[in-house]
């Protein structure tokens, strides 16, 4: 008798398939994403709560009276009412309008100037960097406090320096006809080092190339500086003049610690009567709502600047 043996049944194998490369490639740029965003989220959050949440705060106590101890009591336009009626408020504006274009007049040109001489060294480069951002390691206070001592009308340095040469000597920031020249003075000396550096940057990457064409058609310094400098920087130069007039409008430290506001009110800029509004005469509903005025006003005129240039480089 045979026995019969059993076969064990048949295993189907499926096939395996390929992975696909565009499945791949966009799990892969998801996983970089996600890790991306994860040594970011520390960063996020801190800007979160240190400059969208006080922001999104400011817009709202704008339209109510708050006062710290007592609960909020919605307003509306009332905040805008009053410190637009303030007769300071005009001699804010006035004065930080008046300040940010003194700025632009001497404190733009001086560092493209300062950029181009460093430029053109050829011993001791390094060490007039380090002079020129020397400023800027100082701090603001501190700066602030030095210059106050130099504009003194007295025993100051500025009026000794001007009795030694023989000429007139002047009241500088306790005057009310020199006192902004005299904050604007300070403001370009501490804040031009880093300026300086970036146009640095930026006239060693244009080719030589192009200066020796331009002296090859009898250009002389000038004409190189109009027809190949300047040209080639322009990028820049538009960047920061728009970064210089948003950080002239918010100047509050030279006007604080120099002048206090004075003499007669010559001095007070806008963000300085944030101040006074919010700590002096503790009302943070004025000081939101001047504070919003302002931000409407840069968030303005950062769009339409930007939006000319960005047109300007499609032509």
């Amino acid at each position: 008798m045979t026995k019969t043996v059993e076969r064990p049944p048949a295993v189907r194998v499926r096939p395996v398939k390929a992975p696909s490369p565009a499945g791949d490639r966009r799990r892969r740029r998801l996983t970089d994403h996600l890790r991306a965003y994860g040594f970011l989220l520390g960063g996020l959050i801190c800007f979160a709560l240190f400059s969208w949440y006080p922001a999104i705060r400011a817009v709202v106590i704008a339209f109510q009276k708050y006062t710290p101890g007592s609960d909020p009591e919605w307003v509306g336009t009332a905040n805008f009412t009053r410190v637009w009626q303030d007769p300071e408020f005009a001699a804010a504006w006035r004065n930080t309008l008046t300040f940010t274009l003194l700025a632009l007049l001497i404190g733009f040109a001086i560092p493209f100037v300062l950029a181009l001489v460093l430029n053109e060294l050829r011993h001791a480069k390094a060490f007039f960097r380090v002079v020129v951002y020397l400023p800027v390691m100082i701090p603001p206070v501190v700066s602030a406090l030095l210059w106050k001592w130099f504009y003194d009308p007295g025993a100051g340095l500025a009026n000794e320096a001007l009795r030694l040469l023989h000429l007139p000597t002047s009241n500088w920031s306790n005057g009310a006809d020199t006192a902004l020249v005299s904050l604007v003075i300070v403001a370009t000396w501490a804040n031009m080092g880093g300026t300086v550096l970036i146009y640095l940057a930026a006239l060693q990457s244009i080719p030589g190339e192009l200066y020796e064409a331009a002296e090859l058609d009898g250009a002389n310094l000038l004409q190189r500086v109009r027809h190949v400098t300047v040209p080639q920087t322009r990028f820049v130069i538009l960047m920061l003049m728009l970064l210089q007039i948003i950080a002239t409008m918010q100047v509050f430290t030279e006007p604080f610690v120099i002048t206090g506001g004075g003499p007669e009110n010559a001095t007070v800029t806008v963000l300085y009567l944030i101040y006074k509004y919010a700590f002096l005469y503790n009302d943070f509903g004025g000081a939101c709502a001047l504070s919003v005025m302002l931000l409407a006003l840069l968030g303005a005129f950062s769009a339409v600047y930007l939006r000319l240039t960005r047109s300007e480089e499609a032509v």
